[in-house]
This record gives C-alpha cells, sequence and structure tokens, in this order.
C-alpha cells in the first residue's frame, strides 16, 4: 500500500504539474460554458488504455507464497457528462487484463510459483470533480464481469463443475476506484487505484482450496487517454 500511495501521490503531482504548462492556444477548459448551454469540456466521449499492475489483497493473502506483481494492460473508451463546471459524471466500459503472480500452498491442485490471469470486462462509473482547472479527481464504484482464466500456461473454467480443482472463479466483481487526472488539448493523463470487495475464489471443495479463497482483487492502473468529442 505504500508503493500504491507514492505512484498516487507522484500522478497527482504529474498532473498539477501538467495543467499548470500551457496548452495550445484557444485550448478550451472546464469551465468553458456557453451562455445558458451545458458545451464544455466536461461533455463528450473518448478513448484510454495503459498499463496496470495488479496484485491480491485479502486475510488469505498469508497463504501464498512468491507473491509479486502482475504487470500487464487496460484499455476501453469513456463518456462524460457535464453537471457544472466543476462535477460531471463519467461512465467507462474497459477489457482489463488483471490477477497475481504467487504460489498455492502444496496440497492444492496448483503447485510452484505461476500467475493467474484473470480478464474482465469493466464497468466504473466515477464522479468527477474539478479542483483545478483542468486536473479533476475520480471517485466511484465498479462493476466487472469475468471472462477468461488462465493459471499459469492452463485455461481453465470458471466454474469447477466437476470439482477438477476444487474450487471456482467469482464471475462478477464489485469494488471502488479513486484516482487523478489531468487534461491538455484533447489529451488526458492520469491515475487510479481499483479495490475489489468480491472474492475471487468461491465454492472451496476441500480444507486446501479453504485456505485461499478469502482473497480480493487490488490493482493500480495509469493511463493516457483521447477526447473524441471534447
Amino acid at each position: 500500500m505504500k508503493h500504491i500511495a507514492l505512484l498516487l501521490a507522484g500522478c497527482a503531482l504529474s498532473a498539477t504539474a501538467l495543467a499548470q504548462t500551457n496548452g495550445p492556444s484557444g485550448t478550451p477548459s472546464s469551465a468553458d460554458y456557453g451562455t445558458g448551454t451545458t458545451d464544455s469540456r466536461n461533455n463528450g466521449f473518448g478513448i484510454k488504455g495503459g498499463f496496470t499492475a495488479s496484485n491480491f489483497r485479502g486475510d488469505d493473502k498469508k497463504n501464498y507464497g512468491n507473491e509479486a506483481i502482475y504487470n500487464t494492460f487496460h484499455a476501453g473508451v469513456y463518456a462524460q457528462f457535464g453537471f457544472n463546471d466543476k462535477f460531471s459524471l463519467q461512465p467507462e466500459v474497459l477489457y482489463s487484463r488483471q490477477g497475481f503472480k504467487a504460489s498455492n500452498p502444496a496440497n492444492t491442485s496448483q503447485t510452484g510459483t505461476y500467475t493467474t490471469r484473470l480478464d474482465y470486462v469493466q464497468v466504473p462509473v466515477l464522479l468527477v470533480y474539478n479542483f483545478l482547472d483542468n486536473v479533476s479527481l475520480h471517485v466511484g464504484p465498479q462493476v466487472s464481469l469475468l471472462t477468461k482464466v488462465k493459471e499459469g500456461s492452463k485455461e481453465r473454467k470458471i466454474a469447477d463443475e466437476n470439482n477438477t480443482y476444487g474450487y471456482s472463479y467469482s464471475s462478477l466483481d464489485y469494488g471502488l476506484a479513486a484516482g487523478v487526472e489531468a487534461r491538455v488539448g484533447p489529451a488526458r493523463v492520469g491515475g487510479r487505484y481499483t479495490a475489489g470487495f468480491a472474492d475471487i475464489i468461491k465454492d472451496p471443495a476441500n480444507t486446501a482450496a479453504q485456505s485461499i479463497d478469502n482473497i480480493k482483487n487490488g490493482m493500480f492502473q495509469v493511463y493516457i487517454g483521447l477526447g473524441i468529442a471534447n
């Protein structure tokens, strides 16, 4: 968590520095509303993507060995709907590859250190607050649908109907996302941390599986975006 806090602080400082530099001549700001209209840079849509540092957390994290960050990526689209010059709502649809690196206890079906890859379709809905002209805080809930699981080099089904592994994966995750973003011209750059609240693993069928099922997603994202209509 200390590393995450430092990364968020670095993104905030970078965002502030970017926003305070002079952009292209005539670059609109978040406060540019026409009289009697909602025409502002707080409205529009665009594309985004970037780097993800993914891991896991929870009471059973201590039962895994050789834990490490899984470095991967995410990409998708966003829309933004402005309420006024300070507040807006930003829903997104993202493809997010995440997961973790670790080794399970020796008495489970998977042994040794390997990467658990989890592919999600994420839908965050974020409240955006412009605390500076072109720098904003983002916070809001997120719902994610699990579409694919790979343990090491082997792809496996999300549900374990035949009790092959002794556990299944939760197809739905939900959580909270928070971060900071800066905008220069049509471009954006930002950082975000997302904490999942649902257990990644469910339906443990034996004692070994029960020792590793209380874990949840956690990830830090750094991204760039390009506004198409704002």
